[in-house]
């Protein structure tokens, strides 16, 4: 307006026009961002011998959870060689070892060969997600897994049978 009674007002409603719009729009970018595993964190099947099983997903993180994880790894990654009970320098360079050898391991299980399980190995831990027959294969699978070379820990999110809801994060279809 030019009388100049809307001038500050005016300005100052378009500022916060502007401010929300920008708002709205990296919220949108902010959805729209991919997800991606950054940390190349590996994870194998290991057994599909239990169909209808459902696959779990890979760990995915959008660039801000990754830059918050980023420093926290890190240090996690780190103190077990301060520690003096890693020959690596970082714990999360075994995993890309460790993984492959547990599926051997469960390969050369005949008695495993009914099951459908994907191994995801962090910092020298090992999640085991899929299904199982029964509770005795979960054990004799956490058993096996833990006296792998370099495996400092087993978590189980298996579930017995394919029905009812994953333990897990399923992959969607």
């Amino acid at each position: 307006m030019s009388n100049g009674h809307c001038e500050r007002p005016c300005r100052h409603h378009a500022a916060v026009s502007l401010a929300a719009v920008a708002l709205a729009w990296s919220a949108v970018a902010g959805a729209q961002a991919p997800l991606r595993n950054p940390f190349n964190d590996p994870q194998l099947r290991l057994t599909s011998g239990l169909p209808g099983c459902p696959v779990p997903e890979v760990p995915l993180f959008s660039e801000e959870a990754y830059r918050a994880q980023a420093h926290e790894r890190s240090q996690r990654g780190v103190s077990c060689w301060l520690d003096g009970r890693c020959r690596l320098h970082n714990s999360y360079l075994y995993d890309a070892e460790i993984v492959p050898r547990v599926r051997k391991a469960v390969l050369s299980q005949g008695r495993l060969a009914d099951t459908s399980v994907w191994a995801l190995g962090q910092r020298r831990h090992v999640w085991l997600k899929g299904c199982v027959r029964d509770r005795a294969q979960a054990k004799a699978l956490e058993a096996l897994v833990a006296a792998i070379d370099d495996v400092e820990g087993v978590h189980l999110e298996l579930m017995v049978g394919v029905s009812g809801p994953p333990t897990y994060q399923a992959r969607r279809p």
